[in-house]
């Protein structure tokens, strides 16, 4: 996690120094890509290790670290990119980025193998396997594989809708009405934010204590329900600008219940290794969700359909969660106790 902290800050670094697309690309994406996932990941694998009976939860505080983290420093760039530009922005932040996360990373330290082992053992709430599996053993278990394409499924699912916000919500005459003295689309935009940290931390700590596969069914047929209200009331820009934190709040809890649900199955000794496997579902959704929504928009000429394919998304994924993956792992992990 130092080497990617450094990764990080030093894509902003040589960002501000490049003067082509491919070094933007290679730098910024590639240079920072692999740091901050490092980094992400990193964490991630490191609190569902120190924290068993609260997996979910500490998972979800990470992510919505994560996720509302772009709040502190948004407005301290936007004012030194006024002040100082960008070239000069980009090295300041990038070295401070790079400081700050080095030496938080100082701090941290990997539990020992039998803490875990015995939190594991005292837990009764919820389920969880004995056996630490690795990479190679994981990936050849088809069960990993339902949990990818879940994971896959609805970060593509909510990508299609989240990704295109600001476009349709200009087809569907939101961007120039203004609701409660603001206008709806920035308004909307700042909700989503919150909800979408919200509901990591707080539906890992439900996880936690009424089981991940009901959990997960809860909030993915709560982000369906919430996507299918919000085309039905697409011309009420009020009930737009509310109905879109709740369409956030249903999607962003699968960053602290797949990490979780993952751990608990596959073991905790290769958590982070096993999670940077499944986060790759992630990539799969971000390659498919924008892209898939305005190929669909443009054949069609409308959203319904890209509402429709991401809400039938949802409660497939939900209804896999609850009547596949419960009594499937549960199986698994009983058949791999020892």
């Amino acid at each position: 996690m130092s080497i990617g902290t450094l990764l990080s800050g030093m894509s902003w670094i040589l960002t501000s120094q490049v003067d082509s697309l491919s070094m933007l690309y290679l730098v910024y994406g590639c240079v920072g890509g692999l740091g901050t996932g490092i980094v992400y990941v990193g964490v991630v694998g490191l609190m569902v290790r120190w924290f068993p009976h609260s997996r979910g939860f500490a998972a979800g505080m990470v992510a919505a670290g994560y996720g509302m983290g772009a709040i502190v420093t948004t407005f301290p760039i936007s004012i030194s990119l006024k002040e100082n530009g960008l070239e000069q922005t980009l090295w300041m932040f990038g070295i401070l980025f790079a400081v700050v996360g080095f030496i938080a990373s100082q701090g941290l330290k990997m539990p020992s193998e039998n803490s875990n082992d015995v939190a594991a053992d005292n837990s009764s709430r919820i389920l969880q396997g004995k056996r630490h599996y690795r990479p190679t053993e994981m990936l050849k278990h088809p069960l990993f594989w339902l949990m990818f394409l879940m994971m896959a499924v609805m970060s593509t699912s909510g990508l299609m809708v989240v990704s295109q916000m600001a476009t349709f919500a200009a087809d569907f005459g939101i961007t120039q009405v203004t609701v409660l003295g603001m206008a709806a689309l920035p308004l909307a935009m700042t909700i989503d934010r919150f909800t979408n940290g919200l509901t990591r931390p707080l539906f890992g700590f439900v996880s936690d204590r009424f089981g991940r596969e009901n959990t997960m069914f809860i909030a993915f047929a709560l982000e369906g329900c919430a996507m299918t209200l919000w085309l039905v009331c697409k011309d009420n820009a009020l009930l737009f600008v509310l109905l879109s934190g709740v369409v956030f709040f249903g999607w962003g809890e699968i960053f602290s219940l797949f990490p979780s649900t993952l751990t608990d199955t596959f073991g905790t000794r290769y958590a982070t290794a096993n999670y940077g496997w499944l986060y790759t579902a992630q990539g799969v959704g971000s390659f498919l969700g924008g892209p898939l929504a305005a190929m669909v928009y443009q054949h069609t000429g409308g959203w319904n359909l890209v509402f429709s394919m991401a809400i039938g998304a949802d409660f497939l994924t939900a209804a896999l969660a609850l009547w596949v993956l419960k009594p499937w792992r549960k199986r698994f992990i009983e058949a791999n106790q020892h």
